[in-house]
């Protein structure tokens, strides 16, 4: 079980056991809320994350108000593993990659694996741009994109870092997987190529035509081999239990053995651009 679910867990037994002592059954509670029937039986398995209001409504009910925010801090400290991109980025793009940007100066040893798109520390300010706009139209979040696209150049910096250990592999498609108009595409590769040859984070790119030895599901970022941060469509996931972190070492580890490197990397860049400049 990952670090979110125990957490999610342990605020569904807290939840049970004030219910309990308040004589309640779980229909009753859920009539009184005027919630469905099985929302009280998916809070208290930990299969549905609470709101605060939820939380607050809870305690309310069962007669405990003194126990709200105790609830409320449970849920606090669950979302600083799983949260959602709406929450996330209630703060804007520019608050989001400052967190970034200090999560990284912390950072000794960094391995980054995409498999759909160029990672953020590789990217130019157009493709940034392309990118972050997509997150504000999906999302409905602040329109801070300028300021999105400036401090994640900012992130950059951390590849001249000679202290700083940087691992970035890349899965062939995410070079040719189109996030953006031709040119800033081709801006991107030509960059992307740029990097490699002036060896900036040990860039290594897995070519399709690789016999993997593990199915790479979707990007993921390692922290000083003890913390993982997975972005999926809906939520950001971080992960700090090494039951939890452990397979993901295993998978870069593996992954990294069969991707291509210098020479052989560029090769595959200017493949991709090739077939850009063929549409």
């Amino acid at each position: 079980m990952t670090d979110y679910r125990t957490a999610r867990a342990s605020l569904g037994v807290r939840l049970r056991e004030l219910r309990e002592e308040a004589g309640l059954s779980g229909k009753e509670l859920a009539a009184r809320a005027e919630w469905h029937p099985s929302k009280v039986s998916r809070l208290e398995h930990g299969n549905q994350t609470a709101a605060a209001a939820d939380l607050r409504r809870w305690a309310l009910l069962c007669g405990r108000q003194d126990a709200a925010e105790g609830l409320v801090a449970q849920l606090g400290a669950l979302e600083t593993h799983y949260t959602g991109w709406r929450r996330r980025l209630a703060a804007g793009n520019r608050a989001r990659q400052q967190n970034a940007v200090d999560l990284e100066h912390r950072t000794r040893a960094l391995h980054i694996f995409e498999s759909v798109c160029v990672p953020g520390l590789l990217q130019t300010p157009a493709y940034a741009r392309a990118m972050i706009g997509r997150a504000v139209e999906l999302y409905g979040t602040p329109a801070d994109v300028e300021e999105g696209v400036r401090t994640r150049m900012e992130r950059r910096a951390i590849l001249q870092d000679r202290e700083r250990q940087v691992r970035i592999l890349l899965w062939e498609p995410a070079l040719r997987t189109r996030h953006a108009s031709t040119r800033v595409q081709v801006e991107q590769l030509d960059h992307l190529a740029s990097c490699i040859r002036q060896g900036l984070g040990g860039i290594g790119v897995i070519p399709l035509t690789a016999a993997l030895p593990v199915s790479p599901m979707h990007g993921f970022w390692i922290y000083d081999d003890e913390r993982v941060i997975v972005e999926t469509v809906s939520a950001e996931l971080y992960l700090t239990d090494d039951d939890a972190v452990e397979p993901y070492r295993r998978v870069f580890a593996a992954l990294s053995r069969t991707a291509a490197s210098g020479h052989q990397a560029l090769e595959l860049v200017r493949s991709a651009q090739a077939t850009l400049a063929e549409d």
